[in-house]
């Protein structure tokens, strides 16, 4: 490998802004080689000569100096295994634990996120955008979905889904259902928004004693009696009792004032009472919550849950224009015009937005932290080390010119000093 070249790289290809980057500070290195060998023979000739010849010359000091510093970066210049080069792939995790103490102690404190979350007003922002997502600058929200994107796929989708799951299940079990499914019925029967559901349970039961005839009328021949069954009185009894229930369920749906119509409201009024203020009630139905939590099936449909959401969040980041398509897109303009206009809603949901950031920040800055160290320490170093040099590169190949530029001057101030004294 020569002194201009970099090591082949399989797996990902520079950027072109790079490339080009990086030949203009190798060919402005180059050029000052051949000015400099062309000074040196013609220095004889004119004293100005001199004065090329030594900008030249601090030029390639410059611009060597550079380069090595620069190419210390990533790699060992030519190959060698020089002190305190290749730095990224050599110090690749403790750079990954200096990040995430940084983003420790400069993100995830409590009182930090409380004092910047305080001035931001993100329902004003998340209502513009949602109601006129062609505003703005379209470069940057390219750029925010292609950065969302990368670090949704970076992450460690295992311990990232799973730190999902946990914070749902710790919040469903926080979470004191009883009062609120007592609170929510006794609503509903307020605005009569039960009635639907009586009538379909009503429905329900019509359906269900149609398909099921033939037990009725088999445990009838079976209890009855040798007499009844051999006058026929059984099947005429089945009847009877079929035709009975289906004409009560027939009376129960016309009839709004039916009095087992009174008796089911009357009931369902009893549940929502006891879901609020009978302790045996709000036990049996903890208990039967943290059955259900604890269920691998739903486990199972939490995991599925969050893959789904995963999934949709990086269509929408990759392409933001097909995700608001169709329902959902009318349905996400309209919440933003809403927030525009409707200033208590905005001022409730920036209130959760803090709590919620605090709140987390309070509960999993530390696994947060872990996660992004974690993760940078299970990549790998010539994965990191180019896509640290693909996003920063370029900008580092104009210390390369600026050094080859500054030595060359800095150079000629010295000839020139040295002339005159």
């Amino acid at each position: 490998m020569n002194l201009f070249t970099r090591p082949a790289r399989p797996d990902q290809a520079p950027p072109p802004a790079l490339i080009r980057m990086r030949a203009i500070a190798t060919g402005l290195l180059v050029a000052m080689a051949a000015v400099y060998l062309i000074a040196r023979a013609l220095d004889g000739i004119h004293p100005g000569f001199g004065f090329v010849r030594a900008f030249a010359e601090a030029a390639m000091v410059g611009g060597l100096a550079d380069w090595f510093a620069v190419t210390a970066l990533f790699r060992h210049p030519l190959g060698l295994p020089i002190p305190h080069t290749a730095i990224i792939p050599r110090n690749k995790d403790r750079i990954g634990d200096n990040l995430a103490a940084f983003l420790r102690d400069n993100f995830l404190v409590p009182g930090v996120v409380a004092r910047r979350m305080r001035r931001l007003d993100l329902a004003s922002s998340a209502g513009r955008w949602l109601a006129s997502p062609s505003a703005g600058d379209g470069r940057l929200r390219r750029g925010a979905g292609r950065l969302a994107a990368d670090v949704l796929e970076a992450f460690d989708q295992n311990r990232l889904g799973g730190m999902v799951k946990q914070t749902i299940g710790q919040r469903l079990r926080a979470l004191d259902i009883a009062p609120l499914l007592g609170q929510a019925l006794d609503a509903a029967m307020l605005k009569d928004r039960h009635l639907p559901l009586l009538n379909g349970i009503i429905r329900w039961a019509g359906q269900t004693l149609s398909a099921n005839e033939h037990i009725i009328r088999a445990m009838v021949h079976e209890r009855a009696g040798s007499i009844m069954r051999w006058t026929g009185l059984d099947e005429t009894l089945a009847n009877k009792i079929i035709d009975g229930l289906d004409q009560m369920l027939v009376d129960m749906a016309d009839d709004p004032g039916h009095p087992l119509r009174a008796k089911a409201e009357e009931g369902l009024a009893k549940l929502a009472f006891d879901l609020q203020f009978d302790d045996a009630m709000r036990l049996r139905v903890e208990a039967l919550k943290l059955e259900i939590i604890d269920n691998p099936a739903m486990q199972t449909w939490l995991d599925g849950l969050w893959e789904s959401a995963r999934q949709a969040m990086l269509r929408i980041a990759r392409d933001p224009a097909a995700g608001r398509q169709g329902k959902l897109g009318e349905a996400l303009q309209q919440l933003g015009t809403t927030l525009q206009q409707d200033a208590r809603l905005r001022a409730t949901i920036n209130r959760f937005v803090r709590r919620a950031a605090v709140g987390t920040a309070a509960d999993y800055g530390d696994a947060i932290v872990r996660l992004v160290s974690e993760t940078i320490r299970g990549w790998d170093a010539q994965t990191i080390t180019l896509r640290v040099e693909n996003a920063v590169g370029r900008d580092l190949q104009f210390i390369r010119i600026n050094g080859t530029i500054v030595g060359g001057l800095v150079g000629l101030a010295i000839h020139t000093v040295d002339i005159v004294l």
